[in-house]
């Protein structure tokens, strides 16, 4: 199968999937949408009401300003794949929990796998610990560049906080521009923010005793 197929079979199982307690509340699944050859990706944190009706990622309010702020820094949605770092809407809009973003995770890991994107924009805080360090918040990521595995990871304000607040929405734009600054040359090494990774946690002695090590999850 090509690329495209094996995009629309993994959204197949996606619609399907039984994995979490999000699968109970959902109305539809939302695998996520786009250029299976696209160069950048968006990942937000979880379906909202319009989208778990629809299907489709980042079609209510703050995804119909998404939308119309990319096309005037010169992306339409028709060059970008746009999914979430869960394919359910958690109830409530609440932010998606832990264990809902580890079933999950295998789901976004393929479609990562498949579409190979040069940059992935991480939207709003859950999708940038789950993407690119648990220890990193939102506010002091945003607008910066990382890498991990290859790929170009630069963090932006969700947009359905900057309908929240003036300010945000001035903060939400700033990082839009700088994503097309970033998007339309050659980044530097030393613009590269480096990651910090998260510390083990010491083991206990039992453990050491017992020849084993303890785990964060």
């Amino acid at each position: 199968m090509d690329k495209i197929e094996l995009l629309s079979a993994l959204a197949d199982e996606i619609r399907v999937c039984p994995l979490c307690r999000l699968a109970d509340t959902r109305t539809l699944a939302v695998p996520g949408e786009g250029n299976p050859q696209a160069q950048i990706m968006f990942v937000g944190e979880g379906p909202g009401e319009q989208e778990d009706q629809t299907g489709r990622p980042f079609v209510g309010r703050s995804g119909k300003l998404l939308t119309q702020e990319l096309v005037k820094i010169g992306i339409r949605r028709e060059q970008i794949f746009i999914t979430n770092i869960v394919k359910c809407r958690p109830p409530g809009n609440r932010d998606p929990l832990g264990d809902e973003i580890v079933a999950c995770n295998d789901w976004l890991s393929a479609q990562i796998a498949l579409i190979e994107p040069k940059f992935i924009v991480p939207v709003g805080g859950p999708s940038l610990k789950t993407l690119v360090s648990p220890k990193l918040g939102i506010m002091k990521a945003r607008s910066k560049v990382y890498r991990k595995d290859g790929i170009l990871f630069i963090p932006i304000l969700h947009p359905a906080a900057a309908l929240r607040s003036p300010t945000t929405m001035q903060q939400f734009l700033e990082d839009l521009a700088n994503l097309k600054d970033f998007l339309n040359r050659d980044i530097e090494d030393n613009e590269i923010t480096p990651i910090e990774e998260p510390k083990a946690a010491p083991a206990s002695a039992k453990d050491e005793e017992d020849g084993g090590t303890l785990s964060l999850f």
